[in-house]
């Protein structure tokens, strides 16, 4: 089963460009859902000073910004 993940960001935002260039390399087991939270004033609010942010929606927990390849690896790796 694949598993879904959600990435907030926003547009023109350099950090979270990187964040989603990183886990271009793991696609193929998850699904993806990338949220522009500019649209919405609860995510914007919740959201919006810790952008990019990483939600597995399975268990809802957060990987947030800054990370890296490595912590990305291991916060995936305890979602399977």
């Amino acid at each position: 089963m694949i598993k879904e993940l959600v990435l907030y960001s926003t547009t023109h935002c350099h950090l979270c460009e990187k964040a989603e260039a990183l886990f271009v390399n793991y696609c193929h087991a998850f699904n993806l859902n990338i949220i522009d939270i500019a649209d919405n004033d609860l995510l914007l609010a919740q959201y919006g000073t810790r952008i990019p942010v990483l939600l597995s929606v399975d268990n809802a927990s957060e990987l947030n910004w800054p990370f890296d390849e490595i912590t990305l690896k291991e916060f995936l790796a305890n979602l399977t």
